[in-house]
């Protein structure tokens, strides 16, 4: 029986991992689950999965909530609370779904540990890629991809030699704004903006996908998971996500993965890999489907995604700063704050200001980090 445990496991990502454990009870123990501030949720998962370990956002919450979990579960709270989670307890495979750059340092703690890591949150990537490639090299752990399009290209590559690798490609729904013009998206709402076409989304990535900084996050996180470079990373929009990524060899074969726009696939293939195992996903047929639709990837539409490559290639902190300015500049149309173009014009604005650090340390990071959404929160 493989223990897991989630981090975010109230969010999108970590229910469905839930999903994937309750369809096989006999494969699956669930050692520790951590959360934010949805307590109600949470301890409907304690009660069905029984995790030995639970964390929540906040002391403050940890106090509401004590006095309701069964006997001998352990409670923490905070960034701590998260590292005890991930790091701590008995778990073969830690799930790190949380949102944003908040899952770096737990991620970390996991890696050291001896944790294999299913990668839900690729803002760890992006954020340190270099420190969170070295050592899982150096502790021999697997980062297994959950993200929809990091599993296809990792199931393309399975037995292939990675010389032989010419390029992958991202495709790209193009988000709840895919069809509109750039001076259409001026007057565009929180709520126009949260109607996914095609995935069931937490409202952060859901707006990244519009923006489609979420593909540009992904490009990054490729560039470290599959060890190539950004030459070798394309995107091409293809609106009816089928085909969930591809890679093409040198010889010009292709080889693609494709299903129905389902993250229980992917999130069951990284704790079960190598094995396949039967799935609640609704089967694909083509012949429904009846037709796939493709588009060249237009930057002067999506310059966010522009800036990705840009910061990519710029390495060193620019990949933190775009992350940290993104997150904040989110947050803020969230709340009512910016308009949507703001969005972009902010990560923008940022990465003109900050100066790169070219390898940075995890002091410099986290450095880089808090400067980043310090200003951000100011344009």
């Amino acid at each position: 029986m493989k223990k897991i445990s989630i981090l975010g496991s109230t969010g999108s990502i970590g229910t469905q991992t839930l999903d994937v454990v309750a369809m096989h009870p006999e494969a699956f123990e669930v050692e520790g689950l951590a959360a934010g501030s949805n307590t109600k949720l949470l301890l409907e998962q304690v009660r069905k999965f029984n995790p030995r370990r639970v964390s929540v956002a906040t002391k403050e919450l940890a106090e509401e909530i004590k006095s309701s979990l069964p006997e001998g579960v352990k409670l923490y709270s905070g960034k701590e609370g998260l590292t005890e989670v991930a790091a701590g307890g008995e778990a073969d495979t830690v799930v790190t779904a949380l949102v944003g750059s908040v899952g770096l340092q737990s991620t970390l703690a996991a890696l050291e540990a001896g944790k294999h890591i299913g990668l839900a949150n690729k803002e760890t990537l992006v954020t340190a890629g270099h420190l969170v490639t070295e050592l899982a090299a150096r502790k021999g752990v697997k980062l297994l991809p959950v993200d929809s399009e990091h599993s296809a290209i990792f199931q393309c590559l399975n037995g292939e030699n990675p010389k032989d690798v010419a390029s992958i490609t991202l495709t790209a729904s193009g988000g709840s704004f895919r069809d509109y013009t750039r001076q259409e998206l001026e007057n565009v709402t929180v709520e126009q903006a949260l109607r996914h076409p095609n995935w069931s989304m937490g409202a952060k990535i859901t707006i990244d996908s519009a923006t489609m900084v979420n593909k540009g996050l992904e490009v990054i996180e490729a560039r470290w998971l599959f060890d190539l470079s950004y030459e070798q990373v394309h995107v091409l929009l293809h609106p009816e996500s089928i085909i969930h990524s591809y890679v093409e060899f040198r010889d010009s074969s292709i080889v693609a993965q494709l299903g129905t726009p389902d993250m229980r696939v992917p999130i069951q293939y990284a704790l079960t890999y190598p094995d396949r195992w039967e799935s609640p996903a609704k089967r694909l047929s083509l012949s429904e489907i009846g037709k796939l639709t493709f588009k060249e990837m237009d930057f002067d539409r999506f310059p966010a995604l522009r800036l990705a490559f840009e910061c990519g290639r710029a390495g060193g902190t620019a990949t933190t700063a775009y992350n940290a300015a993104n997150e904040i500049a989110v947050a803020r149309f969230l709340r009512g704050e910016i308009a949507f173009l703001h969005i972009e014009e902010i990560i923008s604005e940022v990465l003109q200001r900050l100066e790169i650090v070219a390898y940075p340390n995890l002091e410099q990071i986290e450095h880089c980090d808090q400067t980043t959404r310090e200003l951000a929160a100011t344009l």
